[in-house]
C-alpha cells in the first residue's frame, strides 16, 4: 500500500522547531565546550566573555530552548500522522503563533545573556537578579509553548468529537499527557517570573521572597525533567517496534504508565530543595515519597521495552536467554540512537534515586555528581532518543529519504556522543563524590591538596566535551545531508500493539479524573508550606548581580 504523503503545510510547522531547536543546540554547545576548557584546561576566554555567561547560555539553550522546540515539533508531527493526516486550521494557527512567541523570546533572552546582563544560571531563581527583558524573554517562551499546547488539545478535542467511543491513538494520547503535564507545571515559574522577578528586577519593589521564588521555580524544575523524557518514551514505546518490524508489548501498559508519570511528577519539587531551611522536614519527607511513586512507571517502561524486544526476537528464532539481544538491527540509527538512550538511562535513573534520598542527596547536593547525573539524563538518554529522531522525522516531513551512507554516519555520530558522554559524565560523578562544587568558574581553593585532587577529573571533562562537540558537528552536517538527501516517500514509523494484548480500558482517557487528582495532589503537597512562606519571618532580599 502506497504511503500518505505528510501534509506539507503541517510538515513546514514541524522542520521550522525541528532547525531552531538544533541552531539552539550547536549554540549551547559551543558554550559548552569553551565552558569546560575554561575548567578543566585553564582556557582564558577572549573579549571579556564570562565563564558565567557561558554557563548560562549553555543551559538556557540546551536544556530549556534545545528540548522545547524539539518537542512540540515532534508532537505535532505525531499528532497529525495519527489524527487524520492533517492538522486542523486552528490547531496550525495556533502552532506556528506559538512558535514565533517562543522565538522571539529565545532571541532577546540570548542577547540580554551575550550583553552580560542575564548571567543568573539555567536555575534563574531570585536572589540573583537579571535584566528585567530576561525575564519578559522566559515569559514570551512560556506563553509560546501554552499556545502550542492549546493547538494540540484543539486537534485531540475534533478527533475526539468525530469519532465518539473509540480509542484515540496512542501517540495522540501520549502527547497530550506530555502537554498536559507541562502546562500544569510551567503555571509555577510563570507566577514566579510575572507576579515576583519582574517587578522586582523592574525595581517596582525592593526585596523578593526568596524562599518562594525558589519553590515556584521546583515546582516546574522537576516536572521539566518528564517532559524531557516523556517524547523519548513515546519514541520508546510507539516509533522503535515500528522500526524493528515489531509489535507493541501493550497499549494499556503504556498509557497507564503516561497517567502515573502526570500524577506523580509534579508535585515533588521539595526533592531539589531538600538542604533548604525554612520547609518543613515533613513536607520534604512527603514530596520524597511521591518522587519515589515516578519510580514505578518508569520501570513499567522498562518491562515494556524489552519485552518487546525479547518476544520481536524470538519471532526471529533467537535462542537462549539473551539471544534475542543479537537480532536486533544495529545498524539502523534510527533503533541505535534511541536504544543506547535506554541503555545509559539505567544509570541516569540510578544518579536520580541517590539525588532524590534526603540523606544521599546530603552528600552530593552541590556538587558537580548533580551535573553528571542530569547530563546522563537529558544530555544523553533524551538528546540521543531525540537524534535518531530526526533520521527519520526530516525525511518525513521534507519528502525525502534515508540513505545507508547517513544511517553509517548516525551510527558514528552516536558512538561519539556515547564515548564524549562517559568521559565527561564518568567524570562529573566520580570528581562530585570528592567534593568538587558546580556552578563555579575555579575549584583551586588555594591550591588546597584536595583541591588538586580534582584537576585530572576536570581535564577529561574537557576532553569529554570537545569530543562532544564534534559529535554535534557531525549531526549538524547529518541534518543537512537529511534535507538534500534523494527525494521519496519514507514512512511515519506508528507500531501497532499485539493482537495478544488486553483491551485498553477507557477510563485512561477521561482527563478530567487525572487533572483533578493531580490538582489534589498538587494542593496537599504544597498549600501549607507555601503559605508559611507568606509569614512575617520570612525575609526579603535585594537583587544580587555578582558579574
Amino acid at each position: 500500500m502506497k504511503e500518505k504523503r505528510f501534509d506539507p503545510r503541517d510538515g513546514s510547522l514541524v522542520l521550522a522547531h525541528i532547525l531552531f531547536a538544533f541552531g539552539a543546540l550547536l549554540a549551547g554547545g559551543i558554550a559548552g565546550m569553551l565552558q569546560g576548557l575554561v575548567r578543566g584546561a585553564g582556557l582564558t576566554l577572549p573579549a571579556g566573555i564570562g565563564y558565567y555567561q557561558l554557563l548560562t547560555a549553555h543551559g538556557v539553550l540546551m536544556a530549556l530552548v534545545f528540548t522545547t522546540f524539539f518537542i512540540i515539533g515532534f508532537l505535532y508531527s505525531g499528532i497529525s500522522a495519527t489524527l487524520g493526516g492533517s492538522l486542523v486550521p486552528l490547531a496550525r494557527r495556533l502552532g506556528w503563533s506559538g512558535f514565533v512567541l517562543m522565538s522571539l523570546g529565545t532571541v532577546v533572552g540570548v542577547i540580554c545573556i551575550l550583553l552580560n546582563k542575564a548571567s543568573v544560571l539555567y536555575t534563574f531563581y531570585a536572589p540573583m537578579k537579571a535584566s528585567p527583558y530576561f525575564y519578559i524573554a522566559l515569559a514570551l517562551v512560556v506563553v509560546g509553548s501554552w499556545l502550542s499546547g492549546f493547538g494540540i488539545f484543539v486537534n485531540y478535542r475534533f478527533w475526539r468529537k468525530r469519532n465518539k467511543g473509540k480509542i484515540s491513538p496512542l501517540f495522540a494520547f501520549m502527547t497530550v499527557a506530555t502537554m498536559l503535564l507541562w502546562q500544569i507545571a510551567t503555571l509555577g515559574v510563570a507566577v514566579e517570573v510575572v507576579v515576583q522577578l519582574i517587578p522586582w528586577s523592574f525595581g517596582w519593589v525592593e526585596t523578593v521572597n526568596v524562599l518562594l521564588s525558589r519553590t515556584l521555580f521546583w515546582y516546574f524544575g522537576h516536572p521539566l525533567v518528564y517532559f524531557w523524557l516523556m517524547p523519548a518514551y513515546i519514541c520508546w514505546y510507539v516509533v522503535i517496534p515500528k522500526v524493528i518490524g515489531a509489535k507493541i508489548y501493550s497499549d494499556a501498559l503504556a498509557r497507564l504508565s503516561f497517567v502515573l508519570f502526570v500524577l506523580f511528577s509534579i508535585p515533588v519539587g521539595f526533592h531539589h530543595q531538600l538542604m533548604e531551611p525554612g520547609i518543613s522536614p515533613f513536607w520534604k519527607y512527603l514530596q520524597v515519597i511521591l518522587t519515589f511513586m515516578v519510580i514505578v512507571p518508569s520501570l513499567m517502561t522498562a518491562f515494556s521495552m524489552f519485552a518487546t524486544f525479547e518476544i520481536y526476537g524470538r519471532s526471529k528464532g533467537a535462542k537462549g536467554l539473551f539471544g534475542w539481544f543479537k537480532m536486533l538491527p544495529w545498524k539502523d540509527v534510527r533503533f541505535f540512537a534511541p536504544f543506547m538512550g535506554m541503555l545509559l538511562f539505567i544509570p541516569a535513573g540510578a544518579g536520580g534515586i541517590i539525588n532524590a534520598s534526603n540523606q544521599m542527596n546530603a552528600v552530593v547536593h552541590n556538587t558537580m555528581f548533580v551535573t553528571g547525573h542530569f547530563h546522563l539524563t537529558v544530555a544523553t538518554s533524551v538528546a540521543l532518543t531525540f537524534f535518531g529522531i530526526i533520521y527519520w522525522l526530516i525525511p518525513v516531513v521534507t519528502g525525502r529519504t534515508l540513505t545507508l551512507k547517513l544511517h553509517r554516519l548516525g551510527i558514528v555520530q552516536t558512538v561519539i556522543w556515547c564515548f564524549g558522554m562517559l568521559f565527561m559524565s564518568g567524570s562529573m560523578h566520580w570528581i562530585g563524590l570528592l567534593g568538587s562544587p558546580r556552578r563555579t568558574a575555579t575549584t583551586a581553593y588555594y591550591d588546597s591538596a584536595a583541591a588538586s585532587a580534582w584537576d585530572p577529573y576536570q581535564m577529561v571533562m574537557a576532553i569529554g566535551g570537545v569530543i562532544l562537540f564534534v559529535g554535534i558537528l557531525l549531526l549538524v552536517y547529518n541534518i543537512v545531508a537529511l534535507m538534500t538527501s534523494p527525494k521519496g516517500e519514507t514512512e511515519y514509523p506508528i507500531g501497532e500493539p499485539l493482537d495478544t494484548a488486553a483491551e485498553t480500558p477507557k477510563v485512561l482517557e477521561r482527563w478530567s479524573l487525572w487533572v483533578g487528582i493531580v490538582v489534589v495532589l498538587i494542593l496537599v503537597a504544597y498549600t501549607v508550606p507555601v503559605l508559611d512562606m507568606f509569614g512575617g519571618s520570612i525575609p526579603g532580599s535585594p537583587g544580587y548581580q555578582t558579574w
